[in-house]
């Protein structure tokens, strides 16, 4: 295996977005949002108030012009959403992404209506028209349109509240894009981006670790009532639109979208809690004692372990080694995964105003996924890769059920992203004999493993608490931190020595401002691949062809159908503590090692 530190020199790709449009202004951009506005107010002259006297095949026939009209907005949204990614903190970049955007929001209203009076339509009365074999092709997109018919609004309502997305929950999610974008860290003489800053905690030297951790912190609490301020505020918004639709709970509008129960969610949430002390304590505890300590400090947690050095990939290296793991597992997977790299779908740079994190953009099926690194060379940026492409994948394979059918709930979204982690994972340990080497491999494993499960459902349980006490009224900077150690020292362990800047680390992040309780499906994905891995390594014969087909279906299927294959039911309460005791036991395995 080549595991060598990339050149200086070394080109990381950046993407290729004329698929979409060739620039913000290309011609062929300004000639769509004409056409698609013009087609908008056909669509609502034609067809508002006339829902539900149409028979099975004339509505099929006004889903299919709908579906053509959203999937044209969605294409124009997608690419300013990517440039805007690629370029945060260029006004001008900015500029078109809020105009894009107001443009999308006040044409998008002239649909409101369509989707408000397919839920008007009694059962037996939609029943009838499902007769149609035309309207039976867009059975699973009703299905799952009408789940949310009790907590939809008027048409005037709904498009009011459209209206003030622009100036409400979008406005400050760009502030925080914004705000973290320009972030500059001073650590030893040098200013950082945030991305650089991070990928210091995972330093070798124990010294970069510290002088990273301590620089984020100190700039964090710089913006702390800034970050407060959003948070109070989005918590807010969405609490009162929760209110006015009827949601139960803060989190019952995710958890309708993913298509699971709120006590499906409770009961992974609450078993993996009660892990916490067989898995991140332990752990955590035996990560101490190779270093020769009672407790690690915070920025200690993700750093290699004791005289291993730092291992770099270069982008060849790691783009080998994650086309070979799909490919030994999928011949077919990893000729899709190949079209990323030759086709410049990725843009892998970490540079200055590039937004941070990473993500794989599924545009729309009649495009392609784009997906968004910032490669630096460490091995979880290797797992990084094998991530986003995973996701990458499956829209692609998704993409063939249509505009309306592909999207896949996240649960079962983050399902192909953990299992292309996985395949990468295992592929790396087999071709390494070196008994050092594994066991760092079975460590940098557990570790991406606990950030995916028990880190993960700590961000969610932070999330709960602050949604919970912002409807007694806002929360000041001292209680969210409060909020935040307490739920990071539970989840963590008394292993883990927490200093008094850490506290402010729920600022830098992303997903509690742009996708609410978005979280959990990290954990429900993980310690679902866990038990379709264990299930593949039982019996390999047929499985890859079962797996794409599951990814092939995108949202036309629901758990309990897609699992059936594999004779896994989510539904059984036994499910997660299987998924879990694969974590306990690479555990088991490095305490066993030493």
């Amino acid at each position: 295996m080549n595991q060598i530190i990339p050149k200086k020199s070394e080109t990381l790709p950046s993407w290729d977005l004329s698929d979409l449009y060739v620039s913000p202004d290309d011609a062929a951009l300004k000639k769509d949002l004409l056409s698609v506005e013009r087609k908008a107010k056909n669509f609502h002259k034609k067809f508002r108030n006339k829902i539900k006297q149409m028979d099975g095949a004339a509505l099929a026939r006004s889903i299919v012009l709908y579906e053509k009209i959203d999937e044209d907005l969605s294409r124009i949204m997608s690419y300013a959403q990517l440039v805007h990614a690629g370029q945060v903190t260029d006004s001008k970049i900015g500029k078109f992404y809020q105009t894009i955007q107001e443009r999308v929001m006040a044409i998008s209203a002239n649909l409101v209506f369509f989707t408000i009076e397919l839920n008007a339509i009694g059962e037996r009365s939609l029943s009838q028209k499902l007769k149609s074999n035309h309207l039976k092709n867009y059975a699973s997109w009703l299905s799952d349109l009408r789940a949310f018919r009790n907590y939809q609004l008027d048409e005037k309502t709904e498009r009011l509240l459209i209206d003030k997305q622009i100036s409400g929950r979008s406005a400050w999610n760009r502030l925080f894009d914004e705000t973290m974008a320009r972030m500059s860290f001073r650590v030893m003489g040098k200013q950082k981006t945030i991305e650089q800053v991070l990928n210091m905690l995972s330093d070798s030297d124990g010294k970069n670790r510290k002088a990273g951790a301590k620089a984020l912190g100190k700039e964090l609490e710089k913006k702390q009532e800034l970050f407060a301020l959003i948070t109070n505020t989005l918590a807010k918004d969405k609490e009162i639109e929760d209110r006015w639709r009827g949601y139960p709970s803060a989190q019952s509008s995710r958890n309708l979208s993913n298509q699971v129960d709120d006590e499906v969610v409770n009961a992974l949430t609450a078993a993996v809690k009660t892990s916490y002390t067989d898995l991140s304590h332990r752990y955590y505890k035996l990560k101490a004692e190779w270093f020769g300590k009672r407790a690690l400090d915070y920025w200690d947690r993700n750093a290699p372990l004791p005289n291993t050095g730092n291992t770099f990939y270069s982008w060849d290296d790691a783009k080998a080694l994650v086309i070979e793991a799909y490919t030994n597992f999928s011949p077919k997977l990893g000729s899709i995964g190949k079209l990323f790299f030759v086709n410049n779908w990725i843009d892998a740079e970490p540079r200055a105003g590039k937004m941070s994190g990473a993500f794989a953009h599924p545009t729309v099926p009649s495009a392609h996924p784009y997906l968004l690194l910032n490669f630096m060379g460490r091995p979880r940026d290797v797992m990084t890769l094998a991530h986003e492409l995973g996701h990458g994948i499956h829209q692609i394979l998704a993409g063939a059920q249509g505009h309306l059918k592909c999207e896949t709930p996240l649960t079962l979204a983050e399902t192909a992203s953990v299992f292309g982690e996985m395949l990468t994972f295992r592929s790396l340990l087999d071709q390494e004999k070196d008994p050092a080497q594994r066991k760092t491999f079975l460590a940098g494993k557990v570790e991406d493993m606990l950030n995916t499960v028990v880190r993960q459902i700590a961000f969610y349980d932070f999330e709960l608490r602050v949604h919970e006490q912002r409807r007694q009224g806002e929360l000041s900077v001292d209680q969210i931190c409060d909020i935040w150690l307490t739920v990071q020292s539970e989840s963590l362990g008394p292993a883990i020595r927490l200093h008094n800047e850490y506290k402010y680390f729920w600022c830098y992040i992303p997903h509690f401002i742009h996708s609410p309780f978005y979280v959990y499906a990290y954990a429900f994905g993980d310690c679902l691949v866990n038990a379709l891995y264990s299930q593949y390594e039982k019996s390999k014969h047929g499985f890859s062809e079962h797996y794409i087909k599951m990814l092939k279906a995108g949202g036309t299927l629901r758990h309990k159908e897609l699992l059936a294959p594999f004779n896994l039911d989510a539904s059984d309460p036994l499910f997660w503590s299987k998924g879990l005791g694969v974590i306990a036991n690479l555990i088991d395995q490095l305490e066993e090692l030493g």
